[in-house]
């Protein structure tokens, strides 16, 4: 199905989205050495290029570029440049500096936002994602497992990106296992990582009235 979608948007039209999402620039996060996107440049994509970008694979992005787009697809579209401090304060609390960060807004529509929200916490409720539901709470989130070169060397990273509430998110969660032994699925071994993390993260959200 993928591989349809792809083909169907065309080099030219997905290069388009790739760079509305930011995908092509680094963050701009707070931290020294920030690795890049690897992708293949626009005119040596070809149909077998395309086919295997559309279902994510032959491209590499880093876990802070995923994690700050799937964050900005289910906010309402607002790309947040990840950041590690908002403030500076003195010893008694007191806020010395507030800091802010650049926001690119409208990557995707609020309406678009809305049905990713929705879907992906069907994902969770009745999908692949199911073992990182949490008891009592709204999760969203989508599983991965992808190969690792040389294809066929039966190596492969699992992953799980998962957020609540899934009506309004808070909080986001992503788990990342290289070369899991046995199940290799991302949703069997990394979104019960990011379960035992909501477990134990959200019940502070309900106790500061975010939920």
């Amino acid at each position: 199905m993928f591989i349809t979608v792809g083909l169907r948007l065309g080099v030219e039209r997905y290069y388009q989205y790739f760079t509305q999402f930011g995908l092509l620039n680094k963050t701009g996060v707070d931290l020294p050495g920030e690795a890049g996107t690897i992708m293949h440049k626009m005119e040596d994509m070809k149909a077998v290029e395309l086919a295997t970008v559309s279902f994510g694979q032959s491209f590499q992005i880093t876990p802070i570029q995923l994690a700050a787009t799937a964050c900005a697809i289910v906010n309402g579209g607002n790309r947040v440049t990840p950041h590690l401090a908002v403030m500076t304060a003195d010893r008694d609390g007191t806020e010395i500096e507030k800091f802010s960060y650049p926001v690119t807004e409208h990557i995707v529509s609020e309406e678009t936002s809305a049905t990713m929200r929705m879907i992906l916490e069907q994902v969770v409720e009745n999908g692949t994602g199911h073992n990182g539901y949490v008891e009592g709470a709204k999760v969203g989130g989508k599983t991965a497992t992808s190969q690792t070169l040389p294809r066929g060397s039966g190596r492969y990273i699992a992953s799980f990106v998962g957020f609540a509430p899934a009506d309004n998110p808070q909080v986001l969660a992503l788990a990342i296992i290289h070369n899991p032994q046995g199940v290799y699925y991302g949703g069997q071994v990394a979104a019960p990582v990011v379960r035992q993390l909501f477990e134990n993260i959200l019940p502070y959200l309900e106790e500061m009235d975010y939920n």
